[in-house]
């Protein structure tokens, strides 16, 4: 009689009945919608101050618009007037960023101005960040704020959680996205009922937020490479050869972080550190070109277009000088996230080695690239896969990602994050 009850399998978590999630989707749906608008008009604005400051302002001055005195200048400037909004800005426009990942703690109101305005001006000025950090941040306090004035009987613990998807929704263009992450989050939590009852009301969000974005800016992920047909013995090689590579590169980066980021707190006030790391970025710009400025998915669109136009050394260069860019960009203030320019690290690196060897195939290299620094700097696995993927658009690479995630996750697994504690110390 034991041995019957051991063998039976254990109970299944019931299913929610529809009337529990019915009154979850107008707030998703909403949340959705003005996390993606949030989004959108953030971007909108930082492209028209970069589209001044990269391009009529420097003619007008006769310089030349990508010259070196150029970047110089509209580097430091950046530095000055983000160090100016997180010196006077309510709340100091958030905590460190250098502290903060993918979830996003729940600012006060007063704070969400400030941080919208540094990340702004830091998405103009050319920095190595993207924008999905500070945008979450911002969601996710505008979503707690009129949640609790408007839906006051939700449940407080909602409202982050719908952010946090409708802004990743909103940030690639999909829904997929979103549900990965949050099914990744919801791993290590007890849940009440099935697993899709608990993705419900985030996936509503997150397709909310991906439909709106798709309707008013149209984002795309494809890189347009030449297509990808069937796997063949040289590309599981070179899957598996690049991603480690390319996670150990990160590795690299994440080893440096907390020291670097410790130079500059030594500094101590943000019109110090934030214009010193200027400084910096525009001496990276200087040896790496202005391809290496940015968030990097246009540049790395630019890269792509023109897979053979630069040299294995010049892709290697770039990639090396966009990662300590980006380190030093999240270590001296700036208001951003570490996704995008991941990317176009990944993408270079995997192209250097199909300008290499040939016979590397263009989309290989650059979604196993790709996969193996997002698993380096990131830590997020499902985020890294679907990045990498979605910038080839050729389902034949799922299964090569896949097996080159292996090798790439062993080599990053139970190390330090690029992510610290707020006394500096790396997070594990």
């Amino acid at each position: 009689m034991a041995q019957d009850t051991a063998r039976q399998p254990p109970p299944t978590a019931p299913t929610a009945p529809a009337r529990a999630l019915l009154p979850l989707i107008l707030p998703s749906v909403t949340v959705g919608i003005v996390t993606s608008l949030v989004f959108v008009g953030v971007s909108t604005a930082a492209e028209k101050l970069q589209h001044v400051l990269w391009g009529p302002l420097p003619d007008a001055l006769g310089v030349g618009r990508y010259s070196v005195l150029w970047m110089f200048v509209v580097l430091f400037a950046t530095g000055v007037a983000v160090g100016l909004v997180v010196w006077k800005a309510p709340g100091h426009a958030g905590p460190d960023p250098a502290t903060l990942g993918l979830d996003a703690p729940v600012l006060p109101p007063r704070v969400l101005p400030g941080l919208l305005i540094a990340v702004g001006l830091m998405l103009a000025g050319g920095p190595s960040l993207g924008p999905e950090n500070p945008i979450i941040a911002v969601n996710v306090g505008l979503a707690m704020w009129l949640g609790q004035k408007l839906v006051p009987r939700t449940p407080d613990a909602l409202w982050p959680v719908l952010a946090e998807a409708g802004t990743i929704g909103a940030l690639f263009g999909t829904p997929v996205a979103a549900a990965l992450v949050i099914s990744e989050s919801l791993a290590g939590r007890p849940l009440r009922g099935r697993l899709w009852d608990n993705l419900f009301a985030p996936l509503t969000a997150a397709a909310c937020g991906a439909i709106t974005t798709t309707l008013v800016a149209r984002p795309t992920f494809d890189l347009g490479l030449p297509p990808f047909g069937h796997a063949r013995w040289g590309d599981v090689v070179a899957a598996l050869v690049i991603a480690p590579a390319a996670a150990l590169l990160g590795m690299c980066a994440v080893y440096v972080f907390p020291y670097v980021h410790a130079v500059f707190r030594r500094l101590r006030h943000p019109m110090l550190m934030l214009p010193a790391g200027g400084l910096v970025l525009g001496a990276l710009a200087a040896v790496g070109g202005h391809l290496t400025l940015f968030k990097g998915l246009t540049e790395v669109g630019e890269l792509a277009r023109d897979p053979g136009g630069w040299s294995a050394g010049q892709f290697a260069a770039m990639a090396v000088v966009k990662l300590a860019a980006l380190v030093v960009a999240a270590s001296c203030g700036f208001r951003g996230g570490r996704i995008f320019p991941a990317v176009f690290i990944g993408a270079a690196l995997g192209l250097c080695a199909h300008a290499l060897v040939p016979a590397v195939h263009p989309a290989v290299g650059v979604a196993t690239g790709v996969l193996g620094m997002l698993l380096a700097i990131t830590r997020q696995g499902w985020v890294s896969l679907f990045t990498a993927a979605a910038l080839v658009a050729s389902p034949a690479v799922l299964a090569l990602l896949c097996i080159a995630s292996l090798p790439a996750w062993l080599l990053v697994t139970g190390r330090p994050q690029m992510q610290l504690h707020p006394d500096g110390t790396p997070i594990r």
